[in-house]
């Protein structure tokens, strides 16, 4: 049995002739008979029956022909998808940062869909830290990610794609509210707001306080920078966290950083021996070109 022989039986199930079916198929009808013959010897019954200049199903046939159309239909439901895959359709699976939804992200997307109107391109979006999603991207969970650099994966290929600032963020009615900017060695009197070993940005900060041989006084640890600014707002401690605009509609003091200087890079995360759809594969080459720093 084979794919020919279904497609034969089920338009001949539905002309009721085999010269019609001959013509439609562009074969001969002695090659449509022994076709026929070969599937019904196979199944062990007669599949059709004269009536007439017509042939009708018998009843096996019948039967046997609605589960050829359900095999068909999925089977040609398939071949169409992995054609429309081939022309760059398709589905993409993109983990990213919170901080990123706010408008980096969203204006990625809307571009690179403007650019594609021509094809049929959704995504799936999915947030998260950056330990989740490199994990997520490790699983195949995720097609790409966006999050900050970690050490130690060699088999992720990371592009940077934008910066932000740090800054610090302090109750209004803390000591260091008064401060338009700050040595970050101001702050080591303070109970702070740090992040989780879990945070992509843990080894960040800590970094910046061994530049300046300060050790935090660390009063809890979050994964998330949102989640530490509304601790910081409701005032249970100071905290170093990247610059967004969500906190400028908080209950916090933002202080620019006036030493030690640093910056924050988001990157694009794919595994490097990971097969690519040519969807995801036209969005990672897109990002690369218009968004991809030094």
């Amino acid at each position: 049995m084979n794919l020919y022989q279904l497609r034969y039986f089920s338009l001949l199930a539905k002309t009721g002739h085999f010269r019609k079916t001959a013509e439609q198929l562009c074969i001969t009808q002695p090659s449509l008979s022994h076709s026929i013959s070969l599937l019904e010897q196979e199944l062990g019954g007669t599949l059709f029956e004269k009536q007439g200049r017509r042939s009708v199903l018998t009843p096996k046939g019948s039967q046997f022909l609605k589960y050829v159309e359900k095999s068909l239909d999925v089977l040609d439901e398939g071949i169409l998808n992995m054609r429309h895959i081939a022309m760059g359709a398709g589905v993409i699976e993109l983990g990213f940062l919170r901080t990123l939804g706010v408008g980096f992200l969203p204006e990625m997307a809307h571009r690179f869909l403007e650019e594609q109107k021509e094809r049929t391109i959704q995504f799936k979006f999915h947030t998260g830290i950056t330990a989740s999603l490199l994990e997520g991207l490790k699983d195949e969970k995720y097609d790409i990610v966006f999050c900050t650099k970690r050490e130690n994966e060699p088999d992720i290929h990371f592009i940077p794609v934008s910066k932000q600032d740090l800054v610090v963020i302090a109750p209004k009615n803390h000591p260091l509210s008064g401060h338009e900017s700050i040595n970050l060695k101001e702050l080591a009197p303070y109970p702070q707001i740090y992040f989780s070993q879990a945070s992509g940005l843990r080894g960040i900060v800590d970094n910046l306080f061994q530049k300046i041989q300060v050790k935090p006084q660390i009063a809890y640890e979050i994964d998330e920078d949102i989640v530490i600014a509304g601790f910081v707002s409701k005032g249970f401690g100071v905290a170093v966290v990247p610059y967004m605009t969500d906190l400028l509609r908080m209950d916090v003091k933002i202080i620019q950083i006036s030493y030690p200087d640093w910056e924050r890079k988001f990157y694009m995360a794919a595994l490097k021996t990971h097969h690519m759809t040519p969807v995801v594969k036209n969005f990672y080459d897109y990002v690369t070109t218009n968004y991809g720093i030094l």
